[in-house]
């Protein structure tokens, strides 16, 4: 498994609301099978277009299998997660780095949301079980081409949320659609509830 310490080429922002750390939530009508009712941290977004890692796709590929050691500071569950459709053979990982880094990111890592970040897979296992904790790994990710992702979330594929460090590292992906959905209240709240099929509702 190729490894990508920091997919991103610089710490670029828009500073709209879609930018690095914002969740995207797929829409109950995106039957798209890479996304469907799917959240999606942002990576980056920019002109280039935008990066992102699917946060609820577990595999059934356990940790240890592609990594050997990383294992010991994993966030449950202990698996490969499927970071998206886009290079399958890339490895992405983000942990958490509680620790009050105030001053200054430590090596081996960049800021997504709060403590969670990007961390450096080159670095040993054991330095980083040492250094972060919570670490996830993600196998592909999801990629966007020069206003691609706007003109999705335009044509109501996507709502885009704030995100906590806690959606990062969920250990009930199963659930994570609807709890984040739920926790906007109003009508976003209410599709918390639309059924997998609607022709059950």
């Amino acid at each position: 498994m190729e490894v990508v310490n920091d997919p991103s080429g610089s710490p670029h922002n828009t500073g709209t609301v879609l930018e690095r750390g914002r969740l995207l939530v797929a829409s109950p009508l995106l039957t798209d099978p890479n996304f469907w009712r799917t959240v999606v941290i942002l990576l980056e977004q920019g002109e280039e277009g935008a990066l992102g890692l699917v946060l609820n796709r577990p595999s059934d590929t356990e940790l240890d299998i592609p990594l050997p050691g990383w294992e010991t500071a994993a966030a449950e569950p202990s698996v490969v997660f499927v970071g998206g459709p886009v290079q399958p053979e890339v490895a992405i990982a983000l942990a958490s780095a509680d620790g009050g880094f105030s001053a200054q990111e430590p090596d081996g890592w960049r800021e997504v949301v709060g403590p969670i970040g990007t961390v450096d897979l080159d670095m040993d296992p054991l330095e980083a079980s040492v250094r972060f904790h919570g670490i996830r790994i993600f196998a592909g990710y999801s990629g966007w081409g020069p206003g691609q992702l706007e003109d999705e979330i335009a044509a109501g594929a996507w709502f885009v949320v704030t995100a906590t460090p806690e959606d990062v590292l969920n250990a009930h992906p199963a659930e994570m659609w609807s709890e984040v959905l739920r926790r906007q209240g109003g009508d976003l709240g209410m599709l918390a509830n639309f059924p997998p099929h609607p022709s059950l509702n």
